[in-house]
């Protein structure tokens, strides 16, 4: 089996997900540095990566977003059959460049403890209800959600 050490700079395709034995495994895109020289229609290298490090694994399942910018490092295995992707078991991984903030473009519903908020794409105004279903309040934006919520709480003991 071709292993080798290396250090793999791309960006994260989807959510990292958990695996077996406290570990996080995740997809990264990685394009080559003379990515201008290569046709337009040429694909991105993917490369699975793995990581049973307690730290790795709660920073990828707690703070990493798809479209971020990572560099990993550790022992790369390139795939036993071509067409397969090559697996890369991290080390060390550090944070390059975070994802933009997405933008809305759909209704969103969102938990504030007891509490369900609306988003909505198209509007700054969010509906804001008990978990209950009982309605609470139009807040102005998102920034107004906490106030809503806390004059609520005020009025009714504390209660959602």
């Amino acid at each position: 089996m071709d292993t080798k050490h290396c250090a793999v700079d791309g960006w994260v395709d989807a959510i990292p997900v958990p695996g077996s034995r406290d570990t996080a495994t995740f997809d990264l895109v990685v394009r080559p540095a003379d990515i201008d020289a290569l046709d337009d229609d040429a694909p991105d290298t993917i490369i699975t990566c793995t990581s049973g490090d307690p730290r790795i694994t709660h920073e990828l399942l707690n703070g990493i977003q798809p479209g971020d910018l990572l560099r990993a490092t550790g022992t790369l295995v390139q795939p036993p059959t071509p067409g397969e992707h090559a697996r890369l078991t991290v080390d060390a991984l550090e944070v390059l460049d975070t994802a933009l903030v997405p933008v809305l473009r759909e209704m969103v519903l969102d938990r504030y403890g007891d509490y369900v908020v609306i988003l909505d794409g198209d509007t700054d105004a969010v509906p804001v209800f008990t978990a209950h279903g009982q309605w609470v309040g139009l807040a102005d934006n998102p920034g107004a959600i906490a106030t809503l919520i806390d004059i609520h709480e005020r009025g009714n003991g504390g209660d959602a």
